[in-house]
């Protein structure tokens, strides 16, 4: 049995699958009518690459489909059910040989530290996963750190109260690093089993956020030896290669070991996903597949596979 066939995978991958809709829907159409007769035996993997960019799966996962393609046995043009299980089949290797997992640290509170630009999903990401963790009976507390945008510690404080955590912010403008600080101190002293962290998250191209960054894993890990354990960085799979550009000025700053891509349901291009797994070389840890406390799900490559590519199309 898969995971989406469990009963606890089966909303999961629902939600999932519902997400990938679009792009689901942008492949099958390229893709799946270019094998079903409508491509010449002489320019097929030609089309079948342009398909396959166009869905923003990227350069490079393209070109090693269609070399596999090629590779494989058959007639030519090949079939789309051989095109789509050798796609399968590839962009599992890409995903799976993506870095190491989560870091095993069993110490509490555990330390996750949510990173990324504004605008991509960082707050409501920090939400989510403290209504996970909240649902699985950990005491969390979340921490405002994004002291500098308009806003953002009002509207952690309400996502705290709506999905009943603890909540720990100063005023606009405090030291971020401060506010982290204090919310270690306040996460040892209640007892939590996890304290999650929202960032800043001014422009990429701005040093100083990068150097605030580091400050702030410097202070955690000087309260909570040994932390941060997770530093997920949030990129929104709305802006395609702009946001693989953006992830590599994080990389270096904030020690990132996992990666979370918001908005898969907004966008037709939701292979931007593999894209940025081979690009970074950093797990894919969650996804995001809407606006809901509860739409932040696992990642799973078969289930995202199955999601972007159908066995039964």
């Amino acid at each position: 049995m898969t995971a989406a066939e469990s009963p606890a995978g089966s909303g999961r991958f629902e939600r999932l699958r519902q997400g990938l809709r679009r792009t689901r829907e942008g492949i099958l159409v390229r893709v799946a009518f270019l094998f079903r007769g409508a491509a010449k035996a002489d320019d097929w993997s030609a089309a079948l690459e342009t398909a396959l960019i166009q869905a923003d799966l990227g350069p490079r996962a393209a070109a090693q489909i269609v070399e596999a393609v090629k590779g494989q046995p058959g007639s030519t043009p090949p079939s789309w059910e051989g095109v789509r299980e050798t796609a399968r089949r590839v962009l599992r290797d890409i995903l799976a040989a993506s870095g190491p997992a989560a870091s095993a640290s069993t110490r509490r509170p555990r330390v996750v530290l949510i990173v990324g630009v504004n605008g991509g999903g960082k707050t409501t990401t920090a939400a989510k996963l403290a209504q996970r963790l909240r649902t699985e009976g950990k005491k969390v507390v979340l921490c405002a750190a994004d002291t500098f945008r308009a806003g953002a510690g009002e509207q952690l404080r309400l996502w705290a109260e709506r999905v009943g955590v603890d909540f720990v912010g100063h005023r606009p403008g405090a030291d971020p690093s401060g506010v982290v600080f204090d919310a270690a101190a306040a996460a040892l002293s209640r007892g939590a089993d996890a304290l999650i962290v929202d960032t800043a998250g001014r422009l990429h191209t701005q040093e100083p956020l990068m150097r605030e960054l580091e400050k702030i894993v410097r202070v955690v890990g000087r309260r909570i030896e040994g932390a941060p354990d997770d530093v997920l960085l949030v990129l929104d799979a709305t802006t395609g290669q702009n946001g693989v550009s953006q992830a590599k000025q994080f990389l270096g700053a904030a020690r990132v070991n996992g990666l979370v891509v918001t908005k898969l349901d907004g966008t037709a291009s939701g292979g931007v996903a593999v894209r940025i797994v081979q690009e970074l070389g950093i797990p894919l840890r969650y996804v995001g597949v809407g606006e809901g406390p509860d739409d932040l799900v696992d990642f799973d490559p078969d289930e995202f596979l199955e999601g972007l590519l159908p066995s039964a199309a």
